[in-house]
């Protein structure tokens, strides 16, 4: 099996941005962002997708986190869709539920090849720790544009704010793990009655 790894890089006025990822690795990551609640939330994806992840962004955080977090979702979304390739062999669905005490979100997705983002997180707090929560929205959005997947995410109950997020972005990575994962049966085979993702 070739090796599922890429490297994008992404300059504009407003943010420089390096991603690799492996996502056949181990959970292995390194960020460095300048926006340590981001980068707390993406070690739930490589950890619980075990993917490894390495990010190094520069931006305009001085304005504030904005820029920086979607453009990472969206320079993330590059990288993954690069390095899963033509999907053949691979489950395509994921789907995973994870609680966090009082908190319990569900995560479903689809490397479908049409991008759809559909977001229900009913915040109890609009920051944590000064990190604007709606920012998440827009860092899916950047990665469904960019990877091309269908993602549905539904945070089902919650009254801590770090939980809801927390149980979004490992059942995010547990979901991501099993749709990626090689499936022995589908071997050479593109799911998908079309013949092509």
């Amino acid at each position: 099996m070739a090796e599922r790894k890429a490297r994008v890089e992404r300059d504009t006025l407003e943010t420089q941005i390096t991603v690799e990822i492996n996502l056949d690795g181990t959970g292995k990551a390194h960020f460095d962002t300048g926006v340590p609640f981001l980068e707390h939330m993406m070690d739930q994806i490589a950890r619980h997708g075990l993917v490894d992840l390495n990010i190094v962004a520069k931006g305009d955080l001085h304005i504030d986190d904005h820029h920086t977090v979607e453009d990472i979702g969206i320079t993330l979304g590059q990288a993954f869709k690069q390095a899963v390739g033509d999907k053949k062999g691979i489950r395509r669905y994921g789907h995973a539920y994870v609680p966090l005490d009082e908190a319990l979100s569900r995560v479903v997705i689809d490397l479908s090849g049409r991008p759809g983002l559909i977001m229900d997180v009913p915040y109890t707090r609009g920051a944590v720790g000064g990190f604007d929560v709606d920012l998440f929205e827009e860092f899916f959005h950047g990665f469904v544009n960019h990877s091309m997947v269908s993602l549905h995410i539904d945070n089902l109950r919650g009254k801590n704010t770090h939980h809801q997020i927390e149980t979004v972005f490992k059942a995010f990575g547990r979901a991501l793990r099993m749709a990626i994962e090689m499936d022995e049966r589908m071997a050479g085979i593109t799911p998908s009655t079309k013949g092509a993702l």
